[in-house]
């Protein structure tokens, strides 16, 4: 588990917030309670690893705070905890972004699974994200002309075609796909299109 796998538990109960700390922290994970959601807003700005939060809380429930964490932008996996009576405001928060709810009272293991299934999705995620970044980093580092072929390459054109289309003969455009490759790090074509993918350019066709 990497280590900024952090579980934020958001409980106004004392007690509950402490017994949830307890378990999470004997299964080796890193905790940090907040008796509200404000709390966690207010203290939180960096969001990652996971939440674990009430769906019933005063002031700003369950389906509140997941819109408010969706409102600060890219919402990191939440769970959310709720009583029988409130299965449906669970389905709701769901509808709202939550990615799993545990219905109270609950089973250690089953909680923890969801916890250690959360903190998976959170590290997918974040890995992905990078890789965006990455992509993008490389992206910029082309040249007008650079990216003018590669708009040709992940079109599926040929050379000749790409050569045709700029104005240049096909040599040259073999010595432009040749810096594209080596720019962006890509060992082949398909490489190429992913990285390419990765950085967005297939989708908003700069």
């Amino acid at each position: 588990m990497p280590t900024d796998a952090l579980v934020h538990v958001v409980d106004d109960d004392l007690a509950v917030r402490q017994a949830l700390a307890f378990l999470l922290a004997a299964d080796g994970l890193a905790v940090r309670v907040h008796e509200s959601a404000n709390a966690y807003l207010d203290a939180v700005t960096s969001p990652g690893g996971c939440i674990v939060t009430d769906v019933r809380m005063p002031e700003v429930d369950g389906i509140e705070f997941l819109r408010r964490l969706r409102h600060k932008g890219p919402m990191p996996p939440v769970i959310v905890m709720t009583g029988h009576a409130d299965v449906p405001l669970a389905v709701e928060a769901m509808r709202a972004g939550a990615i799993d709810f545990i219905e109270k009272p609950f089973d250690d293991e089953v909680l923890l699974a969801s916890v250690r299934s959360a903190l998976a999705q959170a590290e997918r995620s974040a890995n992905l994200a990078a890789q965006h970044d990455a992509a993008r980093v490389r992206l910029a580092a082309l040249s007008e002309r650079e990216r003018q072929v590669l708009d040709g390459l992940v079109a599926g054109k040929a050379n000749k075609v790409i050569g045709l289309d700029l104005g240049i003969s096909p040599r040259t455009v073999e010595i432009y796909r040749a810096n594209v490759m080596s720019k962006l790090q890509a060992d082949s074509l398909p490489d190429l299109v992913r990285t390419a993918l990765l950085a967005g350019q297939l989708e908003d066709g700069r």
